[in-house]
C-alpha cells in the first residue's frame, strides 16, 4: 500500500490534520472517521478508492493531530468539513462518512450546496428534528457519558496498546492494519516513552454528550441551535447503510436519517458490525464503488 501524505489546513491552535491518498486531479473523494478515531483508520479503504479518487481524510477536531479547542458540537464538526472543503478548493465531492463523521457530511451538505455529488453515510448519528423530547439525558446515558472519563489514556508503548486492543470486544473485528493505524496515529507518545491518547477521556466525554442527546432526541444546539432539519435540504443522492452486528439505536438513528432525506437510499452490511470500514474494508470499497456507477 502507498503511504499516504499527512499535511495540515489552518492556523497554528486551530489546524485540522489531513490525509491524501493518491495525485490530485481525479475525482475528490472526502472521508470523515467516527467519535474516538482518527483519519489513518480509513487506510484499507483509501488506499483502494485512490485508483479512481483523489481521496483526503481529516483527523476530526478533538482527535489525533487535529485542534482541540473545546467546542464539540454537530455544526463545529460540519463548519471544519466545510474549512477543509474551501481551502483544498473541492467541490463534485463524494463524501464518505462513518457515525458522528456520517453526520459531519450531512450537515456540511447544508453550508456547501451543489459541492457533493452524493454522499456516502455509514449509520450516522441523527435526530428527527419533528420528535424533539424535553428533558436532559436519562441516568443511564449520563453515566455512560462519565464512564469514559475511567477510560485508560496511557500505555507503556504502542505494542502494550495494540496487544491491550487486540481482545477488546470493540475492536476484535477489526482488521490488523486498521487496527495499528489507530494506534499509531491515535495516541501521542510521551517524554518518557510511554504513550497517550490524542482524544483524551475528558475530550471524549465532552464529544459524547451532545451525541447522546441526539440518540435520546433531546438535543437543543448551542445558540445556532438544532441542525438536524437542514438533512431535509441534501441536493445530493445518500445511500444510509446499517450493519447486521451494530446496535439498534444505530438502525434508529439510521431510519431518522432516510425519514428525514429527500434523496435516501439504503443498504445492510449483514456480517459486519458498527465499525464496518475497519473491520470489512472489501465491503465497504465494493459497495462505495457501486452507489457511484
Amino acid at each position: 500500500m502507498t503511504s499516504p501524505q499527512r499535511f495540515s489546513i489552518g492556523p497554528a491552535g486551530a489546524e485540522i490534520a489531513m490525509l491524501q491518498w493518491g495525485e490530485r486531479g481525479k475525482p475528490p473523494a472526502l472521508l470523515v472517521h467516527g467519535t474516538g478515531f482518527v483519519a489513518a483508520v480509513w487506510d484499507e479503504v483509501a488506499c483502494e478508492l485512490a485508483s479512481t479518487y483523489t481521496v483526503y481524510a481529516l483527523d476530526r477536531r478533538g482527535h489525533g493531530a487535529s485542534h482541540k479547542p473545546g467546542a464539540y458540537h454537530f455544526l463545529d464538526y460540519a463548519d471544519d468539513v466545510r474549512r477543509v472543503m474551501d481551502a483544498l478548493e473541492l467541490r463534485n465531492v463524494y463524501g464518505i462518512g462513518h457515525s458522528a463523521g456520517a453526520t459531519d457530511l450531512l450537515l456540511a451538505a447544508k453550508l456547501l450546496p451543489g459541492h457533493f455529488t452524493r454522499l456516502f453515510v455509514m449509520e450516522p448519528t441523527v435526530m428527527d428534528p419533528r420528535a424533539t423530547r424535553s428533558g436532559g439525558l436519562n441516568a443511564e446515558s449520563v453515566a455512560r457519558v462519565q464512564g469514559t472519563l475511567r477510560r485508560r489514556a496511557e500505555f507503556d508503548s504502542a505494542d502494550a496498546v495494540f496487544e491491550r486492543y487486540r481482545t477488546a470486544p470493540a475492536f476484535a473485528d477489526w482488521t490488523e492494519t486498521s487496527l495499528r493505524a489507530y494506534v499509531r496515529h491515535g495516541f501521542a507518545p510521551l517524554d518518557d516513552g510511554r504513550v497517550r491518547l490524542c482524544c483524551t477521556p475528558e475530550i471524549e466525554s465532552a464529544i459524547l454528550h451532545p451525541i447522546y442527546e441526539v440518540m435520546e432526541q433531546v438535543y437543543a444546539g448551542d445558540a445556532r441551535g438544532n441542525p438536524f432539519a437542514s438533512l431535509a435540504e441534501i441536493d445530493c443522492p445518500v445511500r444510509v447503510t446499517t450493519s447486521g452486528k451494530s446496535g439498534p439505536i444505530y438502525w434508529e438513528m439510521a431510519r431518522r436519517a432516510v425519514s428525514l432525506i429527500p434523496r435516501a437510499s439504503t443498504q445492510v452490511f449483514q456480517d459486519a458490525g458498527h465499525c464496518v470500514a475497519q473491520e470489512v474494508p472489501a465491503a465497504v470499497v465494493a459497495a462505495v464503488r457501486e452507489f457511484a456507477k
